[in-house]
């Protein structure tokens, strides 16, 4: 029984000293919620419709557990059963339409559908995104106001204890959230959440992928996948290459990579890629750029702006070695990617 609700979820969060939201943990958020959990949602926590975070405390855990068992949601329930020992702060978030966020905990929920692989970039809004998230200290004891952070390294101190600052930022790292099933992440530190990493990924140390942003699966990725880019299933991208995002400089122009695709070392796209182009190690395609079209013979065919080739499939992009000039032809060699890099426990 689908509702026509977007999404929902029981959550544990942090809450500064006013009790502004900081952050929102959501083990199990859900797209797309029975109906009936809506209903027990709104009999329990007081939910009238719309686009809600409520908060609720430990001693009303066991009766929406227990409601949500009764309804056939045993998932679900237990999770309300467990919350109920949550020394933090509990949310409950509802989202009835997909539209811009307008709380903190809703923010989060939006990051975390990505993540958990239920919303592919582009596919949920997530305008006035930013003001929503509070740029807060991470330690190794959690989300700390920045206004809060002296004080509490301060005490710290006075108890014989180091508080680590891991960053100051918007956004966490991803896997201190979800993480997800199939991939490998060299460095945690550089995939923020709300990025949505398919199955077969690898990141190595150097890549970095950036919320609604990410790979559809079995990719390498030594490189920045900015926001916004989204990468097809077989594609590459080498050490120090880049992909430019709206968040870049890329203006309005969605960037992505098609499927079977590489972008060589220190390499870099300001166009969309259709499906099995190589970009030549130390070239960055903007849309401005003055392109050679090149027949199979390397007979120049016309200039055109790199703009002009925007998803076009079967393209090879490379710098003459001897005149320094740009050059495209049709790429005759499709990229095969070696089973044992994608190889992952």
């Amino acid at each position: 029984m689908m509702s026509d609700h977007f999404s929902l979820a029981l959550g544990i969060g942090t809450q500064n000293n006013a009790g502004d939201w900081l952050e929102v943990y959501y083990p199990q958020p859900l797209l797309k919620p029975d109906r009936r959990i809506v209903a027990v949602f709104a009999e329990q926590l007081g939910y009238d419709g719309g686009n809600q975070a409520i908060n609720f405390n430990a001693s009303q855990c066991a009766a929406l557990g227990k409601a949500l068992i009764d309804a056939g949601f045993a998932e679900l329930g237990a999770l309300a059963n467990q919350l109920e020992h949550s020394t933090r702060p509990l949310v409950a978030t509802i989202l009835e339409t997909d539209d811009a966020p307008i709380t903190t905990p809703g923010a989060y929920l939006k990051l975390h559908l990505l993540s958990h692989r239920l919303v592919k970039p582009h596919e949920v809004v997530l305008a006035g995104l930013f003001p929503l998230l509070p740029n807060v200290a991470w330690t190794n004891e959690g989300a700390i106001d920045l206004t809060e952070l002296p004080q509490r390294q301060l005490a710290a101190r006075l108890e014989g204890r180091d508080l680590q600052v891991h960053s100051v930022d918007k956004f966490p790292l991803m896997t201190n959230y979800v993480v997800p099933s199939g991939v490998r992440i060299a460095d945690t530190a550089r995939v923020r959440l709300g990025a949505y990493i398919g199955e077969g990924t690898t990141v190595m140390h150097e890549g970095f992928i950036n919320f609604n942003a990410g790979t559809a699966g079995t990719s390498m990725v030594e490189g920045r996948i900015s926001a916004g880019v989204f990468v097809g299933k077989g594609s590459d991208l080498g050490g120090g290459s880049s992909t430019m995002g709206t968040l870049s400089g890329g203006g309005n122009i969605v960037i992505s990579v098609g499927e079977g695709c590489l972008i060589g070392a220190n390499a870099g796209i300001g166009i969309p890629l259709g499906d099995r182009c190589t970009v030549e190690a130390g070239l960055y395609i903007t849309a401005g750029l003055k392109v050679a079209l090149l027949d199979d013979a390397d007979n120049l065919v016309e200039i055109t702006k790199a703009r002009n080739l925007a998803n076009q499939p079967d393209l090879l992009f490379r710098r003459n070695s001897q005149t320094g000039s740009i050059e495209c032809k049709t790429n005759k060699s499709a990229i095969q990617l070696n089973s044992i890099l994608h190889a992952h426990n």
